[in-house]
């Protein structure tokens, strides 16, 4: 079903859109009720009828884009010449209904480094309504045996398996993507640091370490060219300052919270930037 499988692609790239469903038909319709097309900003996927009809959906889809609306509407249309028309003269001769239902850009993260914390953070975040990217250059740590707590996931999971230059997924990423850098590597962890403050549309970067490690990296990643404000994006320690604790388990619990409460604050309408959303690609 091609409507189905823009929904999906729209919430795998964090691009807002819109569902209509063709709900109720009387008389005569191009196509008969639970018809379903998506709306994004710049294309359309799937038909509930073309002509006036899915000129008008698409209109007001594209409305509820521009406002931000998150509450689903209702739209009836009259397919009569008699009837007022915006787009042309449709005249099958009957009334439709059709709902038009937001959907939902829903967080991304990415873990780079699937190891005793990664793993333990991966358990929970899966537990939530997000896009988990879990990325390792060590085959043995994605494998399915492994990642067998995330079966039931209600995230939708990416595993990425990169045995050299894991940090080239760094721009792959969907936009506003939270990216934890916490490898075995700590080469590794630094051309990570490195990508992530070149890329501008992630949203946070976290890395796990000690201050000694990363009054290393500062040092190195001054060297290369960044500048303070550049290294700034980098949060390290990560998780809750106030929640002490080195066992795996602690960290990942406090990693989460922080997380949770990053995305608590993009839920909310102030604190929201209007950062331009990607093109929708295939």
């Amino acid at each position: 079903m091609e409507w189905l499988k823009a929904v999906q692609r729209l919430r795998e790239q964090r691009v807002p859109g819109v569902l209509v469903t063709l709900t109720s038909v009387r008389g005569h319709s191009p196509r008969e009720a639970g018809a379903k097309m998506v709306v994004a900003a710049d294309r359309t996927w799937a038909s509930v009828g073309g002509g006036n009809l899915e000129a008008v959906a698409i209109e007001r889809a594209r409305a509820m884009l521009a406002s931000g609306a998150t509450t689903p509407e209702s739209v009836e249309c009259s397919l009569s010449d008699k009837a007022p028309y915006q787009h042309g003269v449709q005249c099958c001769g009957g009334e439709v209904e059709l709902l038009l239902e937001p959907l939902p850009v829903v967080p991304s993260v990415a873990i780079f480094g699937m190891g005793h914390v990664g793993l333990e953070l991966a358990r929970i975040l899966a537990r939530h309504d997000i896009e988990l990217h879990l990325v390792d250059s060590r085959a043995d740590q994605l494998e399915p045996a492994q990642l067998r707590a995330l079966d039931d996931a209600v995230a939708g999971v990416h595993v990425h398996r990169v045995p050299v230059l894991p940090e080239l997924v760094v721009g792959e990423l969907p936009a506003g993507t939270h990216v934890l850098v916490m490898t075995h590597d700590h080469a590794e962890d630094a051309a990570l640091c490195d990508a992530a403050i070149r890329s501008s549309h992630l949203a946070t970067i976290g890395l796990i370490g000690s201050s000694a490690k990363w009054t290393r990296f500062k040092a190195k990643l001054a060297d290369e060219g960044h500048s303070p404000e550049a290294i700034a994006r980098i949060t390290t320690p990560i998780g809750l300052p106030d929640l002490p604790g080195k066992e795996p388990a602690t960290i990942a619990v406090s990693v989460a919270a922080w997380l949770l409460q990053a995305f608590a604050r993009e839920a909310t309408p102030s604190t929201r930037t209007s950062a331009t959303r990607p093109e929708v690609t295939q």
